[in-house]
């Protein structure tokens, strides 16, 4: 398990970025060694801080299996950093990672906080017909993570799962459940000590 590359962007104008009228969402790689702050990477930028702003989206990271899964489906190549994340991964299921679970790369410590849930901006930005249900239906969302402890990471350094809760929600889990899926939500309403806010979804989702 380990980092193939590490994507950086800043904000720019965009008339198709939604209200705002700006993104950050093309992330680069690049090839130098990078600190890690409390609340993302040296470098990197997130135009959108209400939305993406908080501790608990600090780093996104996506795996590139993933990638190669949407190649075949999209019929095209797709890089690294195309989906904004900062971390690409590889020979780690990012979506089937434990919400809590705690990651160390490099000299870092980073805890997975939840899917990534589309957006406009990600919608035109792939410019893909039906994008938001398409990547939806794949449940394949990558995961935020918030940082831990500060240091500094690259491409190539390895992770290594630190912990991991021994029952949890898994982010596919999270990204079915929040776009209404009843099996999903009953997995995490299993859990012990889930979040309140599942009760409340499930009162409306499993009603019927």
């Amino acid at each position: 398990m380990r980092i193939l590359s590490v994507n950086v962007g800043t904000a720019v104008e965009a008339e198709w970025a939604g209200k705002m009228g700006r993104t950050a969402i093309d992330k680069r790689a690049v090839t130098h060694r990078v600190e890690v702050h409390a609340n993302g990477l040296a470098g990197d930028e997130r135009a959108d801080k209400e939305h993406h702003g908080s501790p608990d989206h600090a780093v996104y990271s996506y795996a590139r299996e993933d990638y190669d899964w949407w190649e075949a489906e999209l019929g095209r190549e797709v890089r690294d950093g195309r989906f904004g994340e900062n971390l690409t991964t590889s020979g780690l299921d990012v979506n089937e990672a434990v919400i809590g679970e705690r990651w160390r790369v490099g000299s870092a410590v980073l805890e997975v906080t939840g899917p990534r849930v589309p957006c406009v901006v990600f919608r035109n930005w792939m410019d893909e017909p039906g994008w938001v249900k398409r990547f939806t239906d794949a449940a394949r969302p990558g995961a935020y993570l918030r940082v831990i402890e500060l240091g500094e990471l690259g491409a190539g350094d390895e992770v290594e799962v630190v912990s991991r809760p021994e029952i949890g929600v898994t982010v596919a889990d999270w990204f079915r459940a929040h776009h209404g899926d009843k099996d999903a939500l009953r997995r995490i309403l299993a859990v012990p000590g889930h979040d309140s806010r599942w009760d409340e979804m499930a009162e409306k989702v499993l009603a019927g």
